[in-house]
């Protein structure tokens, strides 16, 4: 668990835009929890006590199917907050998406009785819920774009591009079952077309990473 002092810190790293009365506000009333890696932040059907903002690490939000499939929906990186929790949160739905840790992952948790004073109060904070619905949003549609307008081949080198651009990493520790299942394939294909990247100069592949050449 990290100590509460950090939370200015994080704030002002994330936030600079937010009014010195919103970041008191938000340093006298928020928490922390950390998550390790692979950990359940937010199972689908539970309901919520607070809405969390990511300042560490990285959340992978996904669907889940009856059967137990699994369909990516996005990532949500450092100073950045799930719409669907801030919707669920504000009308004390129950949650339906998942949410898992993708590394050791460090939230910043706003209680749900304050949402409704933020958005009423503080400017910048309205600001930013409008800004996080409008991105989730656009995440969403270039997600059904893929699905709709692209073969498997073309989403699999985007989707692999968007690793890359987000993690600032040419090393990508990612398995070929964990594709499958972000992009709803099996590991089979996945594994095909990964090959025929390498053999085009895409992509090398290693025992426990993908190394990214473009």
């Amino acid at each position: 668990m990290k100590d509460k002092a950090v939370i200015p810190d994080y704030i002002n790293q994330f936030f600079p835009q937010f009014e010195p009365a919103l970041k008191e506000k938000l340093q006298d009333n928020c928490s922390l929890k950390s998550f390790a890696q692979g950990e359940i932040m937010m199972k689908t059907g539970q309901y919520f006590r607070s809405t969390m903002i990511i300042v560490e690490g990285r959340v992978k939000l996904y669907r889940q199917g009856e059967d137990g499939e699994e369909f990516f929906m996005y990532y949500i990186e450092p100073g950045g907050a799930c719409a669907l929790s801030m919707i669920c949160a504000a009308k004390q739905e129950a949650s339906e998406i998942t949410a898992k840790a993708v590394d050791d992952t460090v939230a910043l948790l706003i209680p749900i009785p304050l949402m409704d004073d933020l958005m009423r109060d503080y400017k910048s904070w309205y600001y930013f819920v409008i800004e996080t619905y409008r991105n989730r949003y656009e995440e969403l549609l270039v997600l059904i774009d893929h699905i709709v307008f692209k073969a498997m081949d073309e989403r699999l080198e985007l989707y692999l591009n968007r690793q890359y651009e987000k993690l600032q990493t040419r090393q990508l520790s990612i398995t070929h079952q964990e594709i499958a299942r972000d992009l709803n394939s099996s590991r089979e294909v996945i594994s095909r077309l990964l090959k025929k990247m390498e053999q085009q100069g895409k992509v090398k592949l290693h025992r426990s990473f993908i190394e990214w050449l473009k």
